[in-house]
């Protein structure tokens, strides 16, 4: 079967781990793969495998969608693909409108969120619905939302993102200079990983923190992954907060499940997700979490962790007191727990089975 992996970018994302993923996985398993994305001359996440073609269509601002249609055009003419699988708003509907002028045997797309964005956004999902096949969301939740804003029909399904447990897993993080943490034992180590951007909502998690540095309950180092237009926000806001000696920005780190091994707890602050993929991802770390119940992280969490409203530094605060003074025992428990959840549900061995049953139902 030959497969055409479609994408907005290839930059930091849990998106586009997903689909390098499917990529190395279809791969393995004998298909033809390639993969275009819109925009961003500059790769952050890519397939394993070499041999999988990256194609850039330079779809950067609205007067290029002449330009990167014809692109995208010459390689469906080249390629000849069997499916047409694309990944978040922009490359849906941009596979779909081309399919106008470009047919394909199947286009399936792919939602990463319950907020894609606004009314404009959910309109063109609306009228180019006809050109798609199979509407997919990553969650139950999103699904549900997607079909209320009558951005998908009601046919559309939730295919959850799976989990690589052969990297995702409970690994020791070498003590050496790269080792970002406090090593003194009274310490509670906290990690927080995703791009900085107004989706994960760091000033929330740095009010929760303030809040917790007031009531002097526990000393805590929290170290966050990630880049992203919000970087200097955050940066003021450390220092607002005066929490220079409790909080580190480590940027981009490909040492993700020895961070997510080595911490306590993990946090994911977020106003809105679709999936929560990071933090299956600490789960099958073995990693106690504290997160926001907003898209389908609350299916993600399958009732281990510690549930909070979204944008509510109170209630994130409490959550992590808690967390922070449970006892190793309890904490060992709910771990556990949770490795064997992702292990039933997230497997990305059965969800490329669900994607393979789709390509070729």
């Amino acid at each position: 079967m030959k497969i055409l992996y479609v994408i907005t970018g290839l930059g930091g994302g849990g998106a586009e781990k997903v689909v390098a993923a499917l990529a190395d996985q279809m791969h393995l398993r004998g298909h033809q793969v390639k993969i275009a994305y819109l925009k961003g001359r500059d790769i952050v996440v890519k397939p394993e495998c070499k041999s999988v073609e990256l194609i850039y269509l330079g779809f950067e601002n609205l007067s290029n969608f002449i330009f990167a249609s014809k692109k995208y055009r010459t390689l469906i003419l080249s390629f000849k693909p069997d499916i047409v699988h694309a990944h978040m708003v922009h490359a849906n509907i941009f596979v779909r409108l081309n399919r106008i002028i470009c047919n394909v045997p199947k286009i399936i797309c792919t939602a990463h969120n319950a907020n894609e964005g606004g009314k404009l956004r959910m309109a063109a999902y609306r009228f180019t619905d006809s050109l798609s096949d199979i509407n997919t969301n990553v969650s139950v939740e999103a699904v549900e939302a997607f079909i209320q804003k009558k951005a998908f029909k009601n046919t559309a399904i939730a295919v959850y993102n799976g989990i690589d447990l052969d990297k995702f897993k409970y690994i020791e993080l070498s003590q050496s200079k790269l080792n970002p943490y406090d090593e003194r034992k009274l310490i509670k180590k906290i990690l927080a990983v995703g791009r900085l951007n107004i989706q994960k909502d760091y000033p929330n998690l740095l009010q929760a923190l303030k809040l917790i540095k007031e009531l002097k309950k526990s000393d805590f180092k929290l170290c966050i992954v990630g880049e992203g237009e919000e970087r200097k926000n955050i940066i003021s806001l450390i220092h607002q907060f005066n929490l220079e000696a409790h909080v580190e920005l480590l940027g981009r780190r490909d040492d993700i499940p020895g961070l997510i091994s080595a911490a306590d707890i993990f946090v994911l602050s977020s106003a809105f997700e679709g999936f929560g993929l990071v933090v299956a991802e600490a789960m099958a770390c073995e990693t106690f979490i504290v997160a926001t119940d907003c898209g389908g992280v609350k299916e993600v969490m399958g009732k281990m962790g510690i549930l909070v409203p979204p944008k509510d530094s109170m209630a994130l605060a409490q959550a992590l007191i808690t967390a922070m003074e449970m006892s190793n025992a309890d904490i060992k428990k709910n771990n556990q727990k949770g490795l064997q959840y992702v292990k039933n549900n997230f497997d990305l061995q059965v969800i490329i089975e669900k994607w393979l049953n789709l390509y070729e139902k």
